[in-house]
């Protein structure tokens, strides 16, 4: 054989290999509205850039009619590509090949991909579309589990990671996802660790596959998915948004865009809130007027909605911003509400970027069944979060700021680097109402007419204490600013605030109130 029909072999064997399972499961897959694993892989990174690794690999075993049965690139595509621009390491699981099951050598090559994004400090994006684990591999099956299991550890907090679940995603492959920084689901994927089936066996209990793990169960039940696309092409380019947003790993300072540096009042801020302090209003209206072009990506908006996370720029600069939503439950905090925050907060500190906190919180969400819940050890998930953070932190108070939930939205005691209030702001312990029942009690109940003198004393408390500029004058707030320059407080304070170094004591890790 010459080098000529050496090289043609070679590109034989390379169509097959793209040909996955087959012509036919292709178009199968086609057929269904979803990109085939490869389609995929080509959709995400900059055309021409995607180096293959492992497209020849193939399992071992040799039991339960595996033997000698060749699987193209073992049912997934691993390798490294730019996406603009920029480098990143991916998988992408194979459906057509064995239904995307994971084996040993399957899994070996995930994990092997994700040691190289380590080493590289670059992005990791890894695209689930699996029947699970490959039955007739048995325990090496799960072990190659616990390698990409093991991997998603080593690489949390050094790089980022984002999962894409294309399809199906069940049992033990479903906490590999669950270990990265962000997840999108697609509307035609399901993932879950006990399928209906399963849970009509031991429970009796009937249950569909999207009402078990569907995106939608996810999104506003269980919180494990951060984004919901319509179909493949939307949830990639969902990914390349997240990742626009992003350092390629924990020792870079986010992307800074270029601008004019010009930051224009904008008189209308202000008129977001309502006159009325009991009334509700979309504080993301708050938030797309102050972030560059309104481009604001929010994460888990179906979960937890009384509290708004996501990522924006000011000035060209990522930031992660953090509100209350007055416009479910008053934007008060409870248990999910601080998880959600929590987490995202944390991910921020980890990749350098900025947080910017909105605040108008009433307080935590009372009630027997947060209490029994652990609103307590959940809350403080939040306070830990914060505290710890090391990145430049600056609140804006809009409204209400009272109780324990003023701290834990980042008060000047967790660590806030800058504070400012809008002339709206009311910090205190509680609401004049409640406070006025407390501290006033005798003189209301003996009082000719309790209830009128009972607003004379509401009215006393909260020109006392339910308004920013005690909170200044305890140098608890840094400046009380017009709403309409809001936007160039913030650019100007990050700009100060780019070269922050903060120390702290020396140790393993903290821990978190799990």
């Amino acid at each position: 054989m010459n080098m000529q029909e050496r090289v043609d072999e070679l590109n034989k064997k390379r169509q097959q290999v793209e040909l996955g399972g087959g012509a036919d499961r292709l178009e199968k897959q086609r057929a269904q509205g979803k990109l085939t694993a490869r389609e995929r892989v080509q959709a995400l990174v900059d055309p021409g850039s995607f180096q293959e690794s492992g497209a020849f690999a193939q399992h071992r075993a040799s039991l339960f009619g595996m033997q000698g049965k060749e699987m193209a690139a073992d049912g997934v595509v691993t390798g490294a590509a730019s996406l603009d621009g920029r480098l990143i390491h991916l998988a992408s699981q194979d459906f057509s090949v064995a239904g995307g099951s994971a084996g040993e050598v399957h899994c070996q090559k995930i994990a092997d991909i994700m040691q190289q994004s380590l080493k590289t400090g670059s992005p990791f994006v890894f695209i689930n579309d699996s029947g699970g684990a490959r039955v007739q591999e048995g325990i090496d099956s799960l072990s190659g589990y616990g390698r990409v299991f093991y991997g998603n550890v080593q690489l949390s907090g050094c790089v980022p990671q984002v999962s894409i679940i294309c399809g199906p995603c069940a049992g033990g492959a479903a906490y590999s996802p669950a270990l990265t920084d962000f997840i999108i689901q697609t509307r035609q994927a399901q993932m879950f660790i006990t399928g209906p089936d399963v849970i009509r066996q031991v429970t009796h209990e009937t249950v569909t596959a999207d009402a078990l793990g569907g995106p939608d169960a996810h999104m506003r039940n269980s919180g494990v998915v951060h984004f919901v696309a319509e179909d493949d092409r939307e949830a990639i380019a969902l990914c390349q948004k997240l990742l626009s947003f992003l350092p390629s790993n924990n020792l870079e300072d986010p992307p800074l865009l270029p601008t004019d540096g010009r930051v224009e009042p904008d008189p209308e801020l202000g008129q977001v809130l309502p006159d009325d302090p009991k009334q509700g209003y979309d504080v993301r209206e708050i938030i797309t007027r102050v972030v560059d072009e309104g481009d604001f990506l929010e994460v888990q908006s179906g979960y937890a909605p009384n509290l708004v996370i996501g990522l924006g720029r000011i000035l060209g600069r990522s930031v992660g911003l953090v509100a209350n939503q007055p416009s479910y439950l008053a934007g008060v905090l409870d248990i999910n509400s601080s998880v959600k925050a929590s987490r995202f907060v944390r991910f921020c500190n980890a990749f350098n970027i900025p947080l910017v906190t909105l605040v108008d919180v009433p307080g935590f969400l009372p009630g027997v069944q947060q209490e029994h819940g652990g609103v307590i050890r959940h809350g403080a998930k939040l306070l830990f979060a914060y505290s710890s953070a090391t990145v430049p932190k600056i609140t804006v108070i809009l409204r209400k700021s009272y109780g324990g939930a003023y701290l834990a939205m980042c008060g000047k005691d967790l660590g806030a680097d800058r504070v400012y209030a809008w002339p709206t702001a009311e910090v205190a312990v509680m609401g004049a109402e409640g406070a006025a029942e407390i501290v006033f009690r005798k003189e209301i109940q003996g009082a000719e007419d309790p209830a009128a003198k009972r607003q004379e004393l509401i009215a006393t408390y909260r020109e006392a204490f339910s308004n920013p500029y005690v909170a200044a004058g305890r140098r608890l707030v840094d400046d009380i600013i017009d709403p309409a320059d809001t936007r160039k407080v913030l650019a100007q304070s990050l700009e100060y605030l780019a070269t922050k170094r903060e120390l702290r004591p020396a140790k393993k890790h903290g821990l978190v109130p799990l």
